[in-house]
């Protein structure tokens, strides 16, 4: 039987097209579907490198039986998790009432209306340890839709309600970040670096907060990462996740998000070697289009069969006589944003002007397709997902960009950040609100709830939109944007400090909002010009100087070169000291690194 993901912008939906499930893609027509039949939907999320979601799709949902019985049964939506980001995180809310062990793929039975009622992960066809049968899932849900219904509808409603409560706590900026700091050490790994226990993440978000607070902590781990098998040497780049505490054993799938940080915080630890592997990895996922793919997979094909970690079993040399493991080619605009600005902080630190092109690149692309009448999620192969823009796609695009800019000195990025930041603080909701809305279905439902302020793997939209507020900020002195920052960072403040590990990028935000605004302009090129970017600085011409002075930026104006020199100027909350314009000079009026 054809279902419907045969034309799906995901991959991942793709890769179920040719299921005996009778899928829908996410969208209205699902559930009044659902509605017109009295059938309850199966909400299945996963991606393209989930190894689990491989595993199921290969036995549960390739089972013709077990595909029967749930067409008749159910309507049955399969979800890319990366695509539509506000579903995901929606049902994993839920979801956390029926099962701790939350993970994908997640599947989620809901009624007509989107209320979770029921929930788990992995599913086979035969009961195993821990799991359940599919089939023994399926037939409880039915019995419980046709025979308690009532108390299924009781369970949405409680858990919808549940939702809609959920609000960040407020408190006062600023913090003291030394009880931060003492968590973070408890919680490190002594042994084998890292924090906790296995499985182990890199968590990326808090590694840059060390990095730049420049604590001991933030190399250590760095290193142990560096030196540990989360780290492809050959190919370069890190893997997603170690199962084991000593990094051994990796789920083996690389994900944009990662590295596109990472390459950021060993530039910053000053680490060229490993940052270099790291750029080198974006490198290949970079498209022809100019957007980087989201994800690299964990599973190659050998002989017929999908073998997850076989390639990176082998040395340099054998891996030219196979292929590689395949790519998710989804352009992700939050993603992208994160590579954008990961590249071009890396190569202003490391003088790596071939990274900051790369960069380039993918900013063109994306403010050329990804941000037309409005800003997009995601596209694939010119195909553009219908998964609405989410705070974080915002927030991340607007870091990017504003860091393109510092590393090229065009002020049209700026401009462009510029533009989404006003857009979100236009919006309602506080400090930062989506433009264009929720998504739609969730909306419809009642479902929609304020995005997760966590940043686990990456940061979040609240985060990323406060970092672009206050860089925009330091070039502005626009005062709003400040404003919005720290009451965003005040929402977040209490649970950074009981969680610091969750909630890296937020740290990182506060920390610069509680440090002394230092501006470092320079015009013209040279040596001076990059000893500047190093320092966090932007270089610009006379001609993009002038730019930015008539676009607004107040950071600029009067910035000029002295007898046609090049220029330093070094300022203070936007009051600068003396021109200079030899090297000497700017270095005696910058901090020690």
């Amino acid at each position: 039987m054809p279902n419907r993901l045969a034309d799906a912008a995901s991959p991942y939906l793709r890769s179920h097209a040719s299921n005996p499930v009778d899928w829908w893609q996410w969208g209205p027509e699902a559930f009044a579907e659902a509605v017109a039949r009295d059938v309850p939907v199966l909400v299945s999320i996963g991606y393209s490198t989930c190894h689990w979601c491989h595993v199921m799709a290969r036995e549960s949902f390739s089972d013709l039986g077990l595909a029967a019985y749930l067409n008749e049964n159910f309507v049955a939506i399969k979800v890319d998790r990366e695509e539509h980001a506000e579903v995901d995180s929606t049902y994993l809310a839920a979801a956390a009432a029926f099962t701790g062990n939350l993970g994908w793929p997640l599947n989620v039975f809901v009624t007509p209306q989107g209320r979770a009622f029921f929930a788990g992960t992995y599913w086979p066809p035969e009961p195993v340890a821990g799991h359940p049968a599919f089939r023994q899932v399926l037939d409880a849900v039915v019995d419980a839709w046709r025979n308690r219904r009532d108390e299924v509808e009781r369970n949405g409603a409680a858990i919808v309600d549940a939702l809609a409560q959920q609000h960040p706590v407020d408190s006062a900026l600023p913090i003291d970040f030394e009880p931060v700091l003492g968590e973070l050490e408890a919680l490190e790994d002594a042994t084998y670096g890292g924090f906790g226990g296995a499985p182990k993440f890199p968590v990326s978000p808090v590694l840059r907060f060390l990095v730049e607070r420049r604590a001991p902590l933030g190399s250590r781990t760095l290193d142990a990462m560096a030196a540990s098998p989360l780290r492809d040497p050959i190919d370069g780049g890190f893997f997603r996740y170690s199962t084991q505490r000593d990094w051994h054993e990796p789920h083996y799938e690389r994900m944009l998000y990662d590295n596109a940080q990472l390459v950021a915080a060993y530039a910053l630890a000053g680490n060229s070697e490993v940052a270099e592997g790291v750029a080198q990895w974006l490198e290949t996922m970079q498209l022809p289009s100019g957007g980087f793919a989201s994800a690299q997979d964990s599973e190659s094909t050998v002989d017929g069969r999908r073998v997850e970690g076989f390639y990176y079993s082998l040395d340099a040399a054998s891996r030219k006589l196979v292929d590689k493991p395949p790519v998710d080619e989804k352009i992700l605009t939050g993603w992208n944003g994160l590579a954008i600005e990961g590249l071009s902080l890396a190569g202003m630190l490391l003088d790596r002007p071939d990274w900051i092109a790369t960069a380039q690149r993918a900013a063109d692309f994306l403010l050329e397709f990804h941000a037309r009448e409005r800003l997009i999620r995601a596209s694939i192969g010119g195909v553009v997902s219908t998964a609405h823009a989410t705070l974080e796609d915002f927030g991340m695009l607007a870091c990017g960009l504003l860091q393109l800019a510092a590393a090229t000195g065009e002020v049209r990025y700026a401009m462009a950040a510029r533009a989404f930041v006003d857009a979100s603080l236009a919006q309602e909701g506080e400090p930062f609100g989506v433009p264009g809305g929720a998504d739609p279905v969730l909306a419809s439902q009642g479902l929609a709830v304020e995005a997760d302020p966590s940043d686990g793997a990456h940061p979040s939209g609240l985060s990323a939109m406060a970092a672009a507020a206050h860089s925009l900020f330091l070039v502005t002195a626009h005062e709003p944007y400040r404003v919005a920052a720290r009451a965003a960072m005040a929402r977040v403040a209490e649970a950074a400090l009981r969680h610091p590990v969750s909630l890296g990028a937020a740290l990182t935000v506060m920390a610069r909002l509680a440090s002394p605004v230092r501006q470092i302009v320079v015009v013209g090129g040279g040596e001076l010009a990059t000893v500047a970017r190093q320092h966090g600085g932007i270089a610009v011409s006379v001609e993009q100087g002038t730019a930015w002075a008539q676009a607004g930026f107040e950071l600029f104006e009067g910035r000029t070169q002295r007898a046609g020199a090049t220029t330093a100027y070094v300022c203070e909350d936007f009051v600068c000291r003396l021109p200079v314009t030899t090297v000497s000079e700017l270095a005696a009026l910058l901090p020690t690194r």
